[in-house]
């Protein structure tokens, strides 16, 4: 009896360490991300982004997405890749002013994203 409470306790002791761990990986993640994001966005404002930035942040996505792919759904990746792709290819073009509208929505996907992988009530319930 007291083995397996010990037992059970051990369990969700190393379950609430993993999805805690699990948790501050994604805001680090999509962090650095979100930071990558602002500058493409802030230099495309001021019209000075080009292939070479949209590229640099379209390949940091694919090195994390890498990894990511075992957190998240795969439909929240793919729908960062929609969004980043279109942006980058606008930004190909020099159609800034459309390529900000899709950074925009960008900037808010990865803001709220890893809370809806956070340890909270409203996720579990």
């Amino acid at each position: 009896m007291v083995k397996s409470i010990i037992y059970t306790v051990t369990a969700l002791a190393l379950c609430l360490g993993f999805f805690f761990w699990t948790q501050g990986y994604l805001y680090g993640q999509f962090t650095e991300f979100g930071e990558a994001i602002e500058t493409l966005y802030d230099k495309t404002e001021e019209k000075l982004s080009n292939r070479e930035d949209a590229y640099a942040v379209k390949s940091m996505w694919s090195d994390k997405k890498q990894k990511l792919h075992i957190f998240i759904p795969h439909n929240d990746i793919s729908y960062i890749d929609y969004w980043l792709s279109e942006a980058c290819s606008l930004i190909y073009t020099g159609n800034y002013e459309l390529a900000l509208g899709k950074l925009e929505v960008l900037k808010e996907i990865v803001k709220n994203l890893p809370d809806a992988y956070s340890v909270a009530l409203e996720n579990i319930f």
